[in-house]
């Protein structure tokens, strides 16, 4: 794991990497057309059963200096634009991330591993 650190007269902060990708998977997730990122079965098991979403697991980033570079896999509603979604994730990504940390993001890849249907909600009327 690695971390950025940023010494001052104050002391020194530490921002890990898994924070950096929290932030990258919260942010990719603001998006419309986004399902949370999430990379397989497994993870989706495990956050049912924990009851927690797993935003660190769709991206890795690579800390270097000052700057950073984030792999990001996401799954896309069917029907959108995938090229339009996936410039969004990245720009909203690259946005956040630098407001976040202090950080220069240098590249947001975006993998589209899946695309899924929405679930149509039916309204019963009663």
């Amino acid at each position: 794991m690695e971390d950025l650190i940023h010494e001052e007269n104050t002391g020194v902060v530490k921002i890990s990497d898994e924070v950096v990708s929290v932030i990258a998977g919260i942010a990719a997730q603001e998006i419309d057309g986004i399902l949370d990122s999430q990379v397989g079965v497994t993870n989706n098991l495990t956050s049912i059963f924990k009851g927690k979403k797993n935003t660190a697991k769709a991206s890795k980033v690579t800390l270097e200096e000052d700057k950073a570079i984030i792999d990001m896999n996401i799954s896309v509603e069917y029907g959108r634009k995938i090229m339009d979604v996936a410039a969004q994730v990245q720009e909203n990504v690259k946005k956040t991330v630098e407001a976040m940390t202090g950080l220069s993001v240098e590249a947001v890849n975006v993998s589209v591993q899946n695309i899924y249907l929405p679930k149509k909600e039916e309204n019963e009327s009663n």
